[in-house]
Order: structure tokens, then sequence, then C-alpha cells
């Protein structure tokens, strides 16, 4: 029997769909059918100039807006050989770190529910709406930041905001164990999870996976202790607070225990960055533009560590104020092809555990 799961389904995380052939309970075969939310973003990337790609480019992973901002401005960056203020490396920082506690908070709350535990969502928004409070306060958006400039960020930090920030990590700290203790433990969640879609590091490598879900599998890959950027140099050196989350069972429930652990890394991280901002001298946050911004004839491609996984951008200019061709490698895309490997051979009912637990958007698979 052909079954199909989606595109409309409440397990999809959005438009997907999966062609499942079955033999009686078993899955057979499995193949992910994308494009139904497809909008064109990389030859819309052609048409605006480079201040003007950044609304574009923080769109398709709508949970990790501000980390693919990230990905297209370094790039523009580095051609341009642009050197940002050390006041807007560290409070990108402190900002792509915020937004990964943000994004796998959301995803803490959404699997359970998708298994069919309703209370952990709501101790996860709760946690989210202490953090979304200080991301909204900088930049006016929730979702959307559009805080990243080419040369540094829009503006400067409001007086305040470090000590605000300071009192949401805290108060997210104090009440992360409410959460925890509904997942971590609990023989339901366990019995869905445990031996379940399991991915081994081969495996993950040869279908391009990345983030968290391959290193559940323990594929150890982590562009910011391999190839740092921002301050990632400095915070993931020995003895820094930074290091890389990894597990070996690689089932869906060594999946959720990365993102778990992952979320105190990061907040680990959030309080370096801002004691090390108080300690920066007042200064500027980004980088004075001309009118019309060209960026030199040439290439170069910008990946970044996304919260699912690599974020990278092919930029190919030829001297104009457009990108002549802008490429987007999302982390969602390898991570949801890989479910024709990973359903085959599991149960009808096994088959939203393992959807869920690979984390992705829909929009980061299509573009």
């Amino acid at each position: 029997m052909v079954l199909n799961i989606g595109p409309q389904h409440p397990a999809t995380h959005g438009v997907l769909r999966l062609r499942l052939v079955v033999d009686g309970e078993r899955i057979v075969s499995a193949d992910p059918i994308v494009g139904y939310m497809h909008r064109g973003a990389e030859k819309l990337f052609e048409v605006r100039d480079y201040r003007q790609i950044v609304v574009l480019a923080n769109r398709h992973d709508w949970l990790s807006a501000f980390s693919n901002e990230l990905g297209v401005v370094l790039g523009v960056e580095r051609m341009l050989g642009m050197e940002v203020p050390a006041r807007a490396v560290w409070a990108r920082t402190l900002l792509a770190e915020l937004n990964r506690v943000l994004n796998h908070l959301m995803f803490l709350g959404a699997y359970p529910l998708e298994l069919g535990a309703i209370t952990p969502i709501f101790y996860a928004f709760r946690e989210r709406e202490e953090l979304q409070a200080v991301m909204e306060e900088i930049s006016g958006g929730r979702m959307h930041y559009m805080f990243n400039r080419v040369g540094g960020l829009k503006e400067d930090l409001p007086a305040g905001w470090l000590g605000r920030v300071t009192h949401a990590v805290g108060a997210v700290r104090r009440r992360l164990p409410d959460l925890e203790a509904l997942i971590v433990g609990n023989e339901i969640l366990r019995a869905r999870t445990v031996g379940v879609g399991v991915m081994q590091r081969e495996l993950a490598a040869s279908y391009g996976v990345s983030g968290p879900i391959a290193r559940a599998g323990g594929l150890d890959v982590d562009l910011r202790r391999d190839e740092p950027y921002l301050a990632y140099g400095e915070l993931f050196a020995p003895g820094g607070p930074g290091r890389v989350v990894t597990r070996t069972a690689g089932d869906a429930l060594a999946r959720l225990e990365c993102l778990l652990e992952q979320v105190h890394v990061s907040l680990d991280l959030v309080e370096v960055c801002v004691d090390r901002m108080r300690s920066l001298e007042p200064g500027p946050v980004n980088v004075r533009l001309p009118k019309v911004l060209r960026v030199p004839e040439g290439h170069a491609y910008t990946w970044t560590e996304n919260p699912l996984g690599l974020n990278g951008y092919y930029l190919v200019s030829r001297g104009d104020k457009v990108p002549w061709r802008l490429k987007l490698r999302s982390a969602s895309f390898g991570n949801v092809q890989v479910l024709s490997r990973l359903l085959p051979g599991c149960l009808i009912s096994d088959m939203v555990a393992v959807l869920g637990s690979m984390f992705f958007v829909v929009g980061d698979v299509d573009k």
C-alpha cells in the first residue's frame, strides 16, 4: 500500500510530503517530496542589493533568523576585506547563541507534543518568551530580527540591555529543570525513542547531515570549534566555555538529548559574551558604508554553524551592487533527505517519532 503523509500534516512541521510504501505496519520505502513551500529566494537574491538580501536570507529557517543573516553579511565582509569592530563581533556572537537557544527550545517543546505529551511545550514557550523579550528589545522583531548589517550591526545595544540579558538567562536556568523533569527519564518518551531511527556517523556523513542530529550519531563536527568565526575561536579554545555536545547512540532519544545539553552550553556562552561586552570600551558597532555598495569581482563560500546544522552561502560577484549568484546550502535539506534511509524498516507508528527527531524547518528545505 502507498501512503501519503502530508503535504498538510501536523507532524511535518510545514508543507512536507512523505510517500511511504508499507507492507502491513512496516515501512518498505520512503520518499520525501519537497518543494511545496519553494519561494525562489536564490533567484530573488540576484535582483536585490547587498543591503536588501539580508531581509530575504533570514527567512528560510524562521527559527534561526539571526544566524541566517550572519552567513550573508560575513560572506560580503570577507569579499570586501572588511574588519568589523570588536563590539559588533561579540554582540553578534551573543545574539547568535541566544537565537540557538530559542531554536532548540521550540523543538524541545514541539517534539514531545508530536509524541502525545502536551505539557512540555508550555514550559518551553515560557522560557522562549523570556529570551524573546530581550531579542525584541534590541531589534524590534520577534522572529525576523534584521539586526545584522554589512559591516556590523544596525545600532548599538540599548542602555541596560546586558543586565536584562543576564536576568533572562538566570530565569531560564532556574526554570529549565521543570522542562527537563518532564522529558529526561520519562518512560513513555523513552519507549517511543530508544533505538528508533538510528543514524550512525557514516550515514550522516554520506547524506550531508549536520548539526545536533548528526552529532547525536557521533559525527563530531561543529564549525564554531573546527573553523571558528566571530568570537568562537576564543570561546572554543582549550579551557574556554565552549564544547561540542555529542552522543553515540544515534537514535531519536540521543538527538533530543543533544538539543537539551546544547541549550546549557549556549547559555554558558551567552554569559561569557555578556561579561566580555561589559569589559569592552565604548565604540562603534558598524563600519560606515558607501551609498552604493559594490563587492569586488570574485567568489567565496561562507558557512556557519546554524542551530540546525551547516548553513552556507556561495556568493559570486561581478563587481556589481547585486550578487551575480548566491547559492544557499541549508541545513534542513540534508537532514530531511536522509529520511529515505532511516524510515524503511520502521513501523508506521514510529514514523512520527523519527520525523520529529530530525528537527528541520520546511522553509529551510525548500528555500
